[in-house]
């Protein structure tokens, strides 16, 4: 078992940016003589070379609305790389950036979101030699704007706003803002 997470984005796209979380792991699992043998098949020069297979549990919350990212295996110099998911996937997660700090969002906010938020990434195609085809799905409810295309462009949403080396975030939107109040008691 791994460290765990409270939420963690497909991929980690940032290397270390889930969200870490304490906690205890209640593991049940059913031994099957001879399972490998007759589910898994080999990869290797010894039977004990398979890769597993399991079950996850139940995943919540769920999202029913999504955005979707494509990104195919051509690098940002125009460069073909012969069915590299890696590169499709890398491709889908700047397509992303590039299109959510359009709403106002920096890129390196969106960047650290995709490894932390519920998206969920697939290898999305194979089948059109000598492109991979990698999707990235970011559920559209997790945004405090809506992050869909419309016409007319980017609606206005957050800004941020550099004063010396503090960065303040402005909202001219249509949600509604929490203050939080002073616990310091000074009333302001």
């Amino acid at each position: 078992m791994g460290d765990m997470h409270f939420s963690q984005g497909d991929g980690e796209v940032s290397f270390c940016g889930a969200i870490e979380m304490s906690g205890f792991l209640e593991l049940k699992c059913e031994i099957i003589r001879g399972g490998m043998e007759q589910y898994l098949t080999p990869m290797g020069p010894t039977k004990l070379h398979v890769h597993p297979i399991f079950e996850i549990g139940p995943l919540e919350p769920r999202y029913s609305d999504w955005l979707v990212f494509e990104g195919i295996s051509v690098d940002e110099t125009g460069r073909q790389h012969y069915l590299d998911a890696s590169v499709a996937y890398k491709r889908a997660v700047l397509n992303a950036i590039d299109y959510l700090a359009k709403f106002g969002y920096t890129k390196q906010q969106v960047y650290l979101l995709l490894s932390c938020c519920p998206c969920e990434g697939r290898i999305s195609g194979i089948v059109d030699v000598p492109n991979a085809v990698a999707t990235l799905a970011i559920p559209v409810a997790i945004f405090d704007q809506d992050v869909r295309p419309k016409p007319g462009g980017p609606p206005v949403g957050p800004r941020l706003l550099r004063r010396g080396d503090v960065a303040k975030a402005t909202y001219e939107g249509s949600k509604p803002l929490t203050i939080n109040a002073c616990m310091c008691g000074g009333g302001h």
